[in-house]
């Protein structure tokens, strides 16, 4: 492109101004990436003068940073000078014409090549040229491009921009001259003396700073603890500080003569004697200790979760706090096994969860703590509440004596290990006592347990104990103390594969529940509980009425029984809930027990419909399932046997009250019981031979079953057919150990066999469910009214009394509510990072206000 200078004036007229201010805005571009770390430093050090940096540290430093700075300028400028090209106008000419479309400053300087002498072609090219002529009366000026980025990686003029403005918000240009007031001059001797003051309150209170220089009141409200800081320029001794604020003792003559720094330890006086001197009367504020304070009624959960509401003042703020218990001795009632003095147990020490966002100067919280397996639950104990602010000091409230929550047990067996083990970590001189009580529980366990699991695990723990004696450690008595409370919440809650039983013992501990005056939590607990079992009942009878509309298609159409739905039985669930929260306890335990009646009574019919292979092989686990369970109790019988004579009071092997090992045979006519049925001459070998027997043929159904499971290739499918064969191993050990006499080792394998049963049918449920997800345009739901096979998206179990949602209890761990205060502590923290995408932190944001 011809240089402007060559170009005709007519053609440049339009774009004179564009052109111009491109040139200029070049300029602009490149003087700012040849010279941006020379302004950077520079507004950097002007900065870092305004806040008064200089002040503060010593005159050999603030040499020396000078020094740095002067070297980097000196480098940045040459760096700019070797850098920086002035821009020509012809390349502003061509930046400005590649903005424009057609580039017409270029097309208007151009000649036609050929076809000049033709009229037409050249009428055709003076069009050509008006058109790109009227476009130049469309140019602009290009904006420059001022981004050094590329040359910036880390940002760092932004950081010299920041620190300007802090300066400029902050600090003051009259401190910029204070860095050649680093020693006494002529200059300042002849201006006079000066001098210079800040208050710093303490960072905990998040006050602002002071500058002493611009306070003309008489007086000064300063916080305590404060700092208080003062410079003298000019003559040494010319201005002298006189105060009575600080507990420092004053300094000898000639110290500190040109700064002082103290902090606010009570009111009084602070003088600056001489030339420019100023007073103020200090006021001090003190800072008052945190107070802490119970607040509302102490709950507790079914589970033992213990809920304590408090409430805690402080002037500024607290961090943090402690709730400590100790034993209320004088308050135990001293009876039965807490007869002797305890052990000595170290106090029980919480911290007191804090207010994640928001003001800690005055809150209410709540602890939730579980101190169901402590040696203390269930006992008075002594609580104080304690807090402590940013400035050390602490505060506890009065000692207000409490019952430690804890889990209360209604299963009178699992109620009685419980108390036992109290006693043993009460002292271990209660060993012998725990011993004999253990005995008389498991003299007649056939009243007492419902399976042998339990059974012989008390006999475990029995055996541990004797075996350890009053003398144990502390390692051996904490191993027995958490084996005895398995054993008591195996009791409680059960491994039942009934529905039917689970329901009865629903019903017997929420009417213990209700005759012992158990808090509403706990009674809405063991309802809720209640409710479950119920469920799982009605599942069970679902599948039987199918079961029985299969084989008795006629029995099933003939029936005349009143129908009730389970909405019905909903409603006389609340009614009993209703009565109870009215304390009406005397009609709720009548509902209760027709309830009972109705549920035991209770059958349920069936709509037509077949089953699919998976329901099919669901049903032949659990038939098989409850065919072990049958085996495993007839050979615990068997091993009651051994341990206590029959009726007629013969004895057995050993003396009276012996119980022989495990299998010893026993002499033909002893321990009739559930054989009296097969004959008085029928020897105890042939018994188990056929409960061996028996077991074979349980193990080669088992085998036939697993062969055609649904779910193959999936990992749920492949899971469940690993359980299968692990049961069918455990039902293999049974039956050795049942021909071997083994009883004890044959109701183990007997036990992981039914575990391992359960496993598979649950792995079983969810291939099953993801094949019907699968399939779900072509198969819809599944067949039957079974609700147990229903699942929603999320693998719950569907609600079964109408409702949507689901009636499964997600939560399986015990501490839910640290859980649930951890992960809101979470979301609060995920709240505050400002680099999230802006719809994810609106969603956190609803998520609080939400909960």
């Amino acid at each position: 492109m011809p240089s402007p200078e060559s170009t005709p004036p007519e053609i440049l007229k339009p774009v004179r101004w564009p052109l111009r201010l491109t040139l200029w805005g070049m300029t602009a571009e490149r003087l700012t990436r040849a010279f941006w770390p020379l302004w950077s430093l520079a507004i950097a050090m002007l900065a870092l003068m305004m806040l008064g940096i200089q002040d503060l540290v010593a005159v050999e430093w603030v040499w020396a940073a000078g020094a740095a700075f002067a070297l980097a300028l000196g480098w940045a400028a040459w760096r700019g000078a070797r850098l920086f090209r002035a821009p020509r106008q012809s390349e502003a000419l061509a930046r400005l014409d590649a903005s424009l479309d057609g580039n017409p400053i270029q097309a208007a300087l151009d000649d036609q090549a050929i076809g000049a002498a033709d009229v037409g072609s050249q009428a055709v090219w003076d069009v050509h040229q008006r058109r790109m002529r009227d476009r130049l009366a469309q140019a602009k000026a290009v904006e420059p491009d001022l981004r050094v980025a590329r040359a910036d990686p880390f940002a760092l003029r932004y950081v010299a921009l920041l620190a300007f403005a802090a300066a400029l918000v902050f600090g003051s240009f009259l401190r910029v001259s204070s860095v050649t007031a680093m020693g006494p001059t002529g200059a300042d001797l002849a201006s006079g003396p000066a001098w210079e003051g800040w208050m710093e309150p303490p960072g905990y209170t998040r006050l602002p700073s002071v500058y002493l220089n611009d306070i003309t009141a008489a007086g000064i409200d300063v916080p305590e603890g404060a700092r208080i800081t003062l410079r003298m320029y000019g003559e040494v001794g010319a201005l002298n500080i006189a105060e009575t604020v600080s507990d420092r003792p004053l300094p000898p003559d000639g110290t500190d003569a040109t700064a002082q720094d103290f902090q606010v330890a009570s009111s009084g006086r602070i003088a600056i004697d001489g030339p420019g001197g100023r007073a103020w009367d200090i006021s001090m504020k003190p800072d008052a200790a945190p107070t802490v304070r119970p607040e509302g009624e102490i709950e507790s959960s079914y589970e033992g979760d213990a809920q304590i509401p408090f409430a805690a003042t402080d002037d500024y703020g607290v961090v943090a706090g402690t709730a400590r218990m100790t034993l209320a001795l004088d308050a135990v009632d001293r009876r039965y096994l807490l007869t002797p003095d305890p052990e000595p147990q170290p106090a029980i020490e919480v911290p007191l969860p804090m207010p994640i966002a928001g003001a800690r100067d005055d809150f209410t919280e709540v602890l939730v703590e579980n101190f169901s397996q402590h040696p203390w639950a269930n006992l008075p104990v002594k609580l104080e509440l304690g807090v402590e602010d940013e400035a050390g000091q602490k505060g506890w409230s009065d000692t207000k004596i409490i019952t430690l929550p804890g889990r209360r047990f209604f299963d009178p067996v699992a109620a009685s290990v419980v108390e036992l083990r109290r006693a043993l970590l009460w002292t271990r001189g209660n060993v012998p006592e725990i011993t004999r009580m253990m005995r008389a529980i498991a003299n007649l366990p056939d009243d007492l347990f419902r399976s042998a699991v339990p059974f012989l695990r008390m006999r475990a723990i029995l055996g541990d104990l004797e075996q350890a004696g009053p003398g144990m450690p502390d390692a051996t008595r904490a191993d027995i103390a958490l084996a005895m409370w398995d054993l008591a919440m195996l009791l409680e809650e059960g491994d039942l594969a009934s529905a039917l039983e689970r329901l009865q013992r629903a019903q017997e501990r929420l009417n213990e529940a209700m005759k012992n005056g158990a808090s509403d939590q706990e009674i809405a607990g063991l309802m809720q509980e209640l409710r479950e079992a119920t469920d799982d009942y009605l599942r069970q009878l679902s599948r039987q009425a199918q079961q029985n509309a299969d084989q008795n298609p006629e029995m099933a159409q003939n029936q005349g029984t009143m129908e009730m739905s389970q909405n019905d039985l909903q409603r006389m669930m609340d009614r009993i809930q209703e009565l109870m929260e009215e304390g009406r306890m005397a009609e709720a335990q009548e509902a209760l027990r027709q309830l009972q009646e109705m549920m035991e009574n209770m059958q349920v019919t069936q709509g037509q419909g077949g089953q699919s292979p998976g329901e099919q092989a669901m049903e032949g686990l659990g038939e098989t399932l409850r065919e072990q369970q049958g085996l495993s109790d007839e050979a615990f019988r068997q091993l009651q046997d051994q341990f206590n004579p029959g009726p007629q009071g013969q004895q057995g092997p050993g003396q009276q009250g012996q119980a022989p090992r495990p299998g010893q045979n026993r002499q033909p006519g002893q321990g009739q019981g559930e054989q009296q049925g097969q004959g008085q001459g029928q020897s105890q070998g042939s018994l188990r031979d056929q409960l061996a027997d028996r077991q074979e043929d349980l193990r080669g159904e088992l085998n036939r079953q697993s062969q055609n499971l649904p779910g193959a290739g999936t990992e749920p499918g492949e899971s469940a057919r690993d359980a299968l064969r692990r049961a069918e191993e455990a039902m293999d050990n049974a039956e050795d150990s049942l021909r071997q006499d083994d009883l004890a080792g044959a109701i183990d394998d007997q036990s992981r066999a039914m575990e391992a049963l359960r496993e598979g049918m649950r792995d079983l449920g969810e291939a099953m469910s993801q094949q019907q997800q699968q399939n779900r345009g072509q198969q819809g739901q599944m067949q039957g009214d079974n609700p147990g096979q229903q699942r929603d998206p999320l693998g719950r179990n569907a609600g079964s009394n109408g409702n949507i949602g689901s009636d499964e209890n997600m939560v399986q761990d015990q501490d839910v509510y640290r859980r649930a205060r951890e992960l809101l502590d979470e979301i609060r923290r995920r709240s505050g990072e400002g680099e999230r995408p802006q719809a994810e932190l609106d969603y956190l944001e609803r998520l609080l206000e939400r909960f």
